[in-house]
């Protein structure tokens, strides 16, 4: 049985290269992969006048891939000591865009990654947090880089490899 994982990168940048190193180790390992940057979705922000006008396309392929896959795994740098707000808006559409958008968190397995500028720890903090909300079961150690810090391939091939024991 192959994982199926779904990798959000959140931003451009260094966030964006650090979710495609963290492709390729995913992609050794053998899971099967949908990758999403947000920053090229344009989802508009959500506000409850907005959704009157109907859940975005964009937002119902999003949740639609969350469900179906066993893995998430979010990029995202910290903005203001906390998550991007482009994170927060998907989270706000996929939490409307349908009665069993649930299915995309609840009892799901993710990993949390980041490349910041400071230390990256508080918005790995915060993710977490959200995604336990959620009902997503968040591994506990975070793929972190910063500019001081860089890709440790060994630890996140251990972190990413945890999952295939998980499911057998």
């Amino acid at each position: 049985m192959s994982l199926q994982v779904t990798i959000i990168a959140t931003t451009n940048g260094n966030n964006l290269k650090l979710a495609e190193l963290i492709k390729s180790v995913c992609e050794e390992l053998q899971y099967e992969i949908d990758f999403i940057n947000l920053e090229d979705q344009d989802l508009p922000l959500y506000t409850p006048t907005q959704e009157k006008g109907g859940i975005p396309e964009k937002a119902i392929q999003i949740t639609e891939t969350l469900i179906k896959n066993d893995l998430m795994i979010f990029v995202a740098p910290e903005y203001n000591g906390s998550i991007p707000p482009v994170l927060n808006n998907m989270v706000a559409w996929v939490s409307r865009a349908g009665e069993d958008w649930r299915q995309a968190f609840n009892n799901k397995m993710a990993v949390v990654a980041t490349h910041s500028g400071g230390g990256g720890l508080k918005v790995c903090r915060h993710m977490r947090e959200q995604l336990e909300h959620l009902g997503t079961f968040v591994h506990p150690r975070p793929i972190l880089t910063n500019f001081g810090k860089e890709f440790n391939l060994d630890s996140a091939k251990e972190t990413l490899s945890s999952f295939k024991k998980l499911i057998g």
